[in-house]
């Protein structure tokens, strides 16, 4: 009998019509299909569409910067092995292709999808999950340009029911210390008193640890749970010096690591006490649940990062939906309209507050690309006269 065979991979860079030099993810996106045993599966990538499209069709450098293509079409795809073994093939033979991670999260999150719609298995399943548990969504923000904006956006979100939430980026560690605590002061008083207060940093220190250290009292003050991504994410020495002055607030990151020994070096030598994982950079489910795992036995709280589109959201879930304890999970609230144009459902948060994975095949989303078709610019990628790639016709 036959073996099912990875048939076809295509990308959709979809984006919206004016992109803004601000911190959010979900302007624009690179939407993955992928066909195999007649099902298909949807994936998303965190990064640059074009780059990510580029590494999966770019000639041959040497013998480790192989396009991603030749590690992954044709390939067997039956069991979670298989994913496995194809996501190692990719790191060995586009080793030198740094952007072969990015392309490789995107196509492995939608193996994941299309073997568990082949077998009839949620992908939660298929990664050696018994049950999904309810997750308690933080709403996840910009801070605002002014400590009044932030004040109001967290008033907003106390309004809608959100019992956590998380501002970042924006103005944030670019002036003083007293200016961030404003911002921190004003989030605190919009949230309540009992909700629960994330901070991100957005790597806005780099390394510098003398910098980062000033803005421990403002987030002891107002009871932050976590300062995310002081620091960019191979600075570990900056964060191990933090980690051990940092008292109550603990560090949070992992959302650069573009592989499972990064997110693993943040844990072992950054100190971290959540590690953040981006199924859609840092290789897709496969490395993630790989964190997911070896966070559990070094008592480390495992949290999604994602902010891009439902498809996205629903992916960086998977990897740590059995893990009852982490129960905490980011859930982006001013996605833009491309990041809802994906996908037909949306993971909305129940009566409870909660968000629920679902049980159906896959990531258990539905795709349909002529609701992102308004979105899709056309990608054509051509080398001495030859075409590599052309945007498939929706």
């Amino acid at each position: 009998m036959a073996s099912t065979r990875v048939e076809s991979v295509d990308f959709f860079y979809v984006a919206m019509p004016h992109i803004e030099d601000i911190g959010d993810g979900s302007q624009d996106a690179c939407v993955v299909r992928v066909a195999a045993g007649g099902q298909v599966g949807w994936g998303e990538c965190e990064a640059a569409p074009l780059p990510s499209i580029a590494a999966f069709v770019c000639p041959m450098s040497h013998s480790a910067c192989h396009p991603v293509s030749a590690s992954v079409l044709g390939e067997p795809l039956e069991t979670p092995d298989d994913i496995r073994r194809i996501s190692a093939k990719v790191r060995a033979r586009s080793a030198d292709s740094l952007q072969a991670s990015h392309t490789l999260s995107g196509i492995d999150m939608a193996l994941w999808d299309l073997l568990g719609r082949l077998r009839d298995e949620p992908a939660w399943k298929l990664l050696g999950y018994a049950k999904a548990y309810p997750k308690l969504p933080y709403a996840s923000v910009l801070f605002g340009d002014s400590p009044e904006e932030t004040l109001g956006k967290a008033t907003a979100i106390r309004t809608k029911g959100f019992r956590a939430a998380k501002f970042g980026w924006g103005p944030f560690g670019t002036k003083d210390a007293k200016y961030d605590s404003d911002h921190l002061v004003a989030a605190r008083e919009g949230l309540g008193a009992d909700a629960r207060l994330l901070v991100d940093a957005g790597t806005v220190w780099v390394d510098d640890v003398e910098r980062a250290k000033k803005s421990l009292p403002a987030l002891e003050a107002v009871k932050a749970t976590w300062l995310e991504e002081p620091f960019i994410s191979s600075a570990l020495g900056s964060y191990g010096a933090l980690a051990k002055v940092s008292g109550k607030v603990r560090l949070a990151g992992g959302e650069g690591a573009h592989d499972w020994h990064v997110a693993r070096n943040m844990i072992d030598y950054g100190g971290i006490g959540f590690v953040q994982i981006d199924a859609g950079r840092i290789g897709g489910l496969t490395d993630a649940k790989r964190v997911a795992d070896y966070a559990q036995a070094k008592g480390v709280t495992f949290v999604n990062h994602s902010f891009q589109s439902q498809l996205a959201l629903c992916g960086s879930m998977q990897p740590f939906a059995g893990i009852e304890k982490d129960e905490i999970c980011e859930y982006p609230i001013e996605a833009r309209d491309v990041a809802y144009a994906i996908t037909v459902e949306r993971l909305d948060r129940g009566a409870d507050g909660f968000v629920r994975l679902p049980e159906k095949p896959g990531l258990g989303m539905t795709v349909d690309p002529a609701r992102f078709k308004p979105y899709l610019l056309d990608v054509e990628i051509k080398i001495g006269g030859r075409m590599l790639y052309r945007t498939p016709r929706v």
